[in-house]
């Protein structure tokens, strides 16, 4: 059915590109852009949709019968796409699908950005703002805090993938604690911070989400050492031609072994080596000037590390 569907889209909207899941871009029909931007799920949901949104417009819809009546399609267009989706109120689950986990903020999280006398909020802000984070990406990331629950006194950072749905969080304590950090129970494996990700310029990897937000620009935080298998998939799906990877020197095993894979599909590498300090720690200037002078690793250099003992 899928790729029916994808093929009577394509008829009315031109060539797609695939994105993420079972999203494809199509050049917006409602507003002129350079880049496809009208995303569409060809995939029915647990709800028998097929949702559709066009970033620059903002027109959107959860079937892809609204998207045909706005663009007052053909009366062939129509049948087939009757014919597509004739069953579409009737969903069937492949047991051999992979179970999706479910990810939600606690019920306790409070935006930061929203007016408190709270004194639980003002050491929270007071925290981040030691930590370099300004109130713009306070606002940019959606950070929050917990005064209660089992998130109590701890900074919420949310993750969204490209569709702005939550796919991670982080919780970090703003006071000592023997517990600073505290993270949902779902797997790791997705992309950090995605739906600020622009895969057509260079990525820069980082292992935590405030190291991606002193980078500011394209980073993507691992939440942990180790990238998932999802990162690589996408960094190849999307065709990356550059990378950086930031991670803290205690992972520079875990970096080679990323570089050395990502450099034997053809995609420029930039290991840069951050020494006892990590982004977050540097800031953003310190950072850009240290990552504007990494060369590109060469696989003598790469055989040069794996020569340390470091993998």
């Amino acid at each position: 059915m899928e790729e029916r569907l994808l093929n009577l889209l394509e008829s009315v909207l031109g060539k797609s590109k695939k994105t993420s899941g079972d999203n494809y871009a199509f050049y917006s029909p409602f507003e002129q852009h350079y880049k496809p931007k009208l995303e569409i799920n060809i995939r029915l949901n647990s709800d028998g949709l097929n949702p559709w949104h066009c970033w620059i417009s903002d027109e959107k819809g959860k079937t892809v019968k609204s998207l045909f009546k706005k663009l007052k399609v053909s009366k062939n267009v129509w049948s087939e796409h009757n014919s597509i989706l004739k069953r579409k109120y009737r969903y069937h689950t492949n047991k051999k699908d992979e179970v999706t986990e479910s990810v939600q903020l606690p019920s306790e999280y409070i935006p930061l950005w929203k007016p408190s006398n709270s004194i639980i909020r003002k050491h929270a802000l007071n925290y981040l703002i030691g930590r370099g984070v300004s109130p713009s990406e306070i606002i940019k990331y959606s950070i929050g805090y917990c005064d209660s629950g089992q998130y109590k006194n701890k900074i919420i950072v949310p993750s969204y993938d490209s569709n702005g749905r939550l796919n991670y969080f982080v919780g970090r304590s703003f006071y000592e604690s023997n517990f600073k950090h505290k993270n949902p129970q779902v797997s790791k494996d997705v992309i950090g911070f995605e739906l600020f990700v622009n895969w057509d310029f260079p990525i820069v990897i980082c292992e935590g989400v405030f190291d991606a937000i002193a980078i500011r620009n394209n980073s993507i935080p691992l939440f942990g050492k180790s990238p998932q298998s999802n990162i690589k998939k996408s960094i190849i799906k999307n065709g990356v031609s550059k990378i950086y990877l930031a991670l803290d020197s205690d992972a520079l095993k875990n970096s080679v072994r990323f570089a050395e894979e990502l450099m034997n599909t053809g995609i420029d590498v930039h290991l840069i080596e951050l020494g006892n300090s990590d982004p977050s720690e540097m800031g953003f200037n310190s950072f850009y000037e240290l990552m504007k002078n990494t060369k590109k690793l060469t696989f003598k250099k790469l055989m040069e590390y794996k020569l340390m003992n470091v993998c």
